[in-house]
C-alpha cells in the first residue's frame, strides 16, 4: 500500500512514521509513505499558501492551487488500475475508528491532505477529495499528527506488517471489547503479584479470565462499546 501525504510540514511526519514497525515495514518495502510539500507549489516568490479568508474572520485559509498542484503531481503518475482514496484529515470529518481503519486497508492508495491555520479553502475540497476524517471532538494546530495516526492504525491491518493478524485481533477496540490486563516479569511488584491464574498454564481458564476482565473493563469505562458488544453478540 501506498500513502501520498500533503502536508506543509513533511519532516514532522517522516519522523513519526520512520519509527518502530512502521519504520520497520517501510524497510521491508511492505508500505510505502511519501510526503509532498505544499508550499514547493506556490507559485509566487514568497512561497506563500495562504491568505486572508473571504468574507472576513480571523485567521488565515491554506489557498486551493497549492493544494491541487501539489496533490495532481503526488498522483498523476499513480497506476491506473489502483483502488484509490484521497482524504482530508478534518474535525468535521467522519470519526476514525477501527472499522474505517479496515475499510481504508483494503485501498491500493490512500492521499492524506493536511490542513493547517484556519483550514482549507472548500473549492479544493470538492474537486478532489473522497471524503473528510475526523480522529476525534477536538482541535489541533494541524492535520500531521492526525494523519500520522491514520497510516499507523491503516498500516498495521496489512499482511507482513505485524507477525500475525492475532497481535491485533484481540486487541482494544479490535475486538469490540477493551483489552484484558496484561503482565510479565517479576511476578511480584511494590507489593503486587500477578494473577495466579495467568501462572497456572490452564489455557482455559486464563482465556475465561481474560475474557471476563475484558467484558468488565468495558461495561465499567466503556459502557457504549459494552452495549454494542451484548447486542452483536445476542
Amino acid at each position: 500500500m501506498q500513502f501520498d501525504i500533503l502536508t506543509l510540514f513533511p519532516d514532522m511526519v517522516s519522523t513519526v512514521l520512520s519509527e518502530s514497525i512502521i519504520g520497520r515495514a517501510q524497510k521491508a518495502e511492505l508500505l510505502t509513505v511519501k510526503c509532498h510539500q505544499i508550499r514547493d507549489f506556490a507559485n509566487n516568490k514568497h512561497n506563500n499558501v495562504d491568505d486572508t479568508p473571504y468574507g472576513g474572520g480571523v485567521g488565515m485559509v491554506m489557498a486551493a492551487p497549492p493544494i491541487y498542484a501539489c496533490y495532481r503531481a503526488a498522483t498523476d503518475t499513480l497506476p491506473a488500475e489502483w483502488r484509490r482514496r484521497t482524504i482530508y484529515l478534518s474535525p468535521r470529518g467522519r470519526l476514525f475508528t477501527q472499522n474505517v481503519a479496515r475499510e481504508l486497508a483494503t485501498y491500493d492508495q490512500l492521499t492524506l491532505i493536511c490542513g493547517h491555520y484556519e483550514g482549507v479553502d472548500e473549492r479544493v475540497i470538492e474537486e478532489i477529495v473522497d471524503e473528510e476524517i475526523s480522529i476525534g471532538d477536538y482541535v489541533l494546530t494541524g492535520g500531521e499528527i492526525p494523519a500520522c495516526i491514520v497510516v499507523d492504525a491503516v498500516s498495521r491491518l496489512l499482511d507482513g506488517v505485524l507477525a500475525s493478524p492475532a497481535c491485533y485481533e484481540g486487541e482494544s477496540i479490535a475486538s469490540g471489547l477493551l483489552e484484558y490486563p496484561q503482565y510479565t516479569r517479576p511476578p511480584v511488584f511494590c507489593g503486587r503479584e500477578v494473577p495466579p491464574v495467568l501462572l497456572s498454564g490452564h489455557h482455559a481458564n486464563i482465556e475465561a479470565w481474560r475474557t471476563e476482565r475484558s467484558l468488565e473493563l468495558t461495561k465499567e469505562r466503556r459502557p457504549d462499546l459494552y452495549e454494542a458488544y451484548l447486542k452483536k453478540n445476542d
